[in-house]
């Protein structure tokens, strides 16, 4: 069975503006995951696009993509992702049997993160596999104007804290049957950890855009 990609990118960003669209490189946000799927056609054997925006539709078009059009009823501010992945795979006619998840707002990845998570899926047998980063921050919570560490103690090194992770969006790899069940990480997900810059990338606003275009002009289009 086919193991495809679908990118979600629905239209309406309010804190970026057509963000899905937006430029990094001269490059729609979009293509950058349209062309890293395209790069790893060795394990890809589709690409779908799932929005409900005509001009994303177009540049998912133009740059060799399939689209699905999303209706509206699953395309809110506050829809699950796994809706458009479910909708995307009961609006296919094969079988499918892997989905990779690349979110447009993550638009730059190590080269072979791909081959490498995906080697490990099916070494590991998972039904799921999600990318993490070790996180070195000092976490706490403020109680009666009294701030209580969480993760660490006071005075301790960072670098000496109980290692905790942060789930950084990059990629997931899940199986169709649990897409269909509105599943994307399930309760046993392989977590793959990624150390490396554009972990930290991940765009929602007009800052987190231009951090990602100094990343992307330093390491990969300099």
């Amino acid at each position: 069975m086919k193991t495809i990609v679908i990118i979600p990118a629905r239209g309406g960003s309010k804190r970026l503006p057509q963000k899905n669209i937006k430029l990094l490189g001269g490059i729609p946000l979009l293509a950058h995951s349209i062309m890293y799927a395209k790069n790893n056609s060795a394990i890809i054997d589709e690409i779908y696009v799932s929005t409900d925006d005509e001009s994303i539709k177009e540049v998912a078009l133009e740059y060799g993509a399939k689209v699905i059009d999303r209706p509206a009823d699953i395309s809110g501010d506050h829809e699950a992702t796994a809706s458009a992945l479910k909708h995307v795979l009961q609006n296919i006619d094969h079988e499918v049997g892997n989905v990779v998840l690349l979110q447009p707002t993550n638009p730059v990845r190590p080269e072979s993160l791909l081959k490498e998570a995906f080697e490990i899926y099916q070494k590991e047998a998972c039904d799921s596999l999600f990318t993490v980063s070790r996180n070195y921050k000092k976490f706490g919570k403020i109680t009666n104007q009294k701030f209580i560490p969480y993760n660490y103690k006071i005075g301790q090194r960072s670098q000496d804290i109980e290692p905790l992770y942060f789930e950084n969006g990059l990629l997931y790899i899940t199986r169709s049957t649990l897409i269909l069940e509105n599943i994307v990480i399930s309760e046993n997900a392989f977590p793959f950890k990624i150390d490396h810059i554009f972990a930290n990338v991940d765009i929602d606003t007009q800052e987190d855009f231009d951090y990602a275009t100094f990343l992307y002009h330093k390491h990969i289009n300099p």
